[in-house]
């Protein structure tokens, strides 16, 4: 009886251990494809640089900060909490300590390009 069970015990070891290798790269296959995965980063603006065309956003919850590139295709709305209103905007009406939701896509750097912003407006 404890042959057995000390077989059983190795077998599922031995199955175990040449699984393991396939479960670690099928978990980092959304690494890999995050340039083409949809994205969103949410927060307040903590800088704005017009030049470059990015802002950094920081995460109210965790402090991480995530830059935000944006071009003349990003589409810029204003919106209240809970409101199916929505109003466009431009670029300069977002300033530095405005709470916005960024939608986009991951660049190769981590780094999110916009493909919308939206200003969060309090009531």
């Amino acid at each position: 009886m404890v042959k057995k069970v000390l077989t059983l015990l190795f077998a599922s070891i031995l199955v175990f251990g040449l699984s393991a290798p396939m479960f670690a790269q099928e978990g980092s296959k959304p690494a890999e494809g995050m340039a083409a995965e949809k994205a969103r980063a949410e927060g307040i603006v903590v800088r704005s640089d017009k030049d470059n065309s990015t802002l950094t956003v920081r995460n109210r919850d965790t402090n991480v900060e995530k830059i935000v590139h944006y071009d003349s295709s990003t589409q810029w709305t204003a919106q209240e909490h809970h409101s199916k209103k929505t109003n466009n905007i431009d670029a300069s009406a977002v300033k530095d300590g405005d709470r916005v939701i960024c939608l986009g896509t991951w660049d190769k750097d981590g780094s999110l390009h916009a493909a919308s912003i939206s200003k969060r407006l309090t009531n």
